[in-house]
This record gives structure tokens, sequence and C-alpha cells, in this order.
């Protein structure tokens, strides 16, 4: 197992009182992980170390007021990249049956391409495809840690930790793409309102026949296509 992306995969689920009460055994694991570089063993560090000092349920409701009431710190990578297009369902079938396929048994409500399922998944992989797989999601990734860093979050350095293990460059082009969606805001309650009353994704329906695998979900991972005419991207400073 690769001990970071499971910790990873932990510390991005919604906090509860178990997580709290595990965090120096996952500080420990992170720390003697050879896998990890002193900086990205600074990055899960702190990230613990803050939890640490949250009271449960500020820690609850500022993961729910960050991940779940915006679309633009969404964690379920084909967010960012199809939106409410109908590739979107397509695009999970093909990331349910690859976890099916090699063998990794979908227990839970959540959708495949929710980022801590599929951090879990690759933390179960050899390093080589599980690096494969986070350089195919770079641009997600990136995208999020630039979003989380701009408002001061924390949690930026979980996806600065990713970057550290994958070691991938994200494509400059759809990592623009990403950005240049404008961010919701948060405290926009009709907003908040129109997506939960959307009808959610099913899977099968326009399922079609194909291979599934990493040449399919590398197209599905760079199906942005929600550009502007005009792109800037901000420099961001590093993560605490």
């Amino acid at each position: 197992m690769i001990v970071s992306l499971k910790v990873l995969s932990l510390l991005l689920n919604y906090p509860t009182q178990a997580l709290l009460d595990d965090l120096p055994a996952l500080k420990q694991a992170v720390s003697t992980d050879k896998l990890l570089t002193a900086k990205a063993q600074k990055f899960f560090g702190n990230l613990c170390d803050d939890l640490a000092k949250q009271d449960i349920y500020d820690a609850q409701e500022r993961y729910v007021f960050l991940f779940d009431r915006t679309r633009s710190h969404s964690l379920h990578l084909f967010e960012h990249v199809h939106g409410e297009s109908r590739d979107r369902g397509q695009a999970l079938v093909d990331l349910r049956d690859m976890y099916l396929k090699n063998g990794f048994a979908v227990d839970t409500t959540e959708l495949p391409d929710f980022i801590p399922l599929f951090l879990e998944y690759l933390a179960h992989q050899s390093f080589p495809e599980a690096q494969e797989m986070l350089g195919q999601t770079a641009h997600i990734f990136e995208a999020l840690r630039v979003r989380l860093k701009k408002k001061g979050s924390i949690y930026s350095n979980a996806f600065a930790a990713v970057s550290e293990i994958s070691k991938a460059e994200p494509s400059q082009e759809l990592l623009s793409d990403i950005l240049a969606v404008p961010e919701d805001d948060p405290n926009d309650l009709e907003a908040m309102d129109r997506i939960w009353q959307e009808e959610a994704v099913k899977f099968g329906g326009n399922a079609g026949e194909g291979s599934c695998g990493p040449d399919r979900l590398r197209m599905q991972m760079r199906a942005a296509d929600r550009r502007p005419p005009e792109v800037t991207t901000q420099n961001m400073q590093g993560e605490n």
C-alpha cells in the first residue's frame, strides 16, 4: 500500500472524531514514508497539526463550507472537466469499471470520482501506476490547490502533497481552462439550492461499449471545454 495516498484519502474525507483521534498516528505514518520528500512530509504534518487544533464541529463546518457549498472546490474530479455535461456520466461509469477490473470494491454512496475514493484506489496500486494516474489528473489537483491557497485554506497542503508525490507538471492549457471558470460564492444560498435541485448523474443509460482504462480516462480527464476567449492564471505562493 502507498501509505501517503491512503493518509491523504482519509484527510480529505469529512472530519470525524475518529479521524481527529487518529491524527498522531497518521502524522507518524507519513513521517516514516520513504516515498515522500521532506517538503511533502511538511505539507502533511502542517495539515494534521491544523486539524488536531480544531473542535470537531468547527472542523466539520469548515469542511462543508469549503467543499460542499460550491462547485469551485468540489472534491469530484469530473466536476472540473465535464461539469453538467452528459459526458460525465460515461466518465463515471468508466472509472467505476476500472476500479472493479482491478479488484477495488466500491462499497460507498459516493460517486467514483470522489477524490478521497480515487486516492484510496491509487493507494492499492503500484507506485508507477499511481503516479501515472495522478499525472493525468494533475491539472485538476493543481486547480484545487491554487483555489484553496487563494482562500487561505490549509487544505491546499493536501493538493500540494499530491503534486510532490506525482512529480507531474500539469498542462498549463488545461489548468487555465479550469481556473478561467468563475468561482462560486459559498454564501450564495440560491445558487447552492440550484446545485442540490439538479438531477443526479446516473450510471448506465448512455454508457457505451469499449475499453476502459488509462487511455480512455486520460481523454476524459482532459475534456475541459468551458474556456472563455480570454484566460488568465494567477501565480500563487507556496503552501504552509
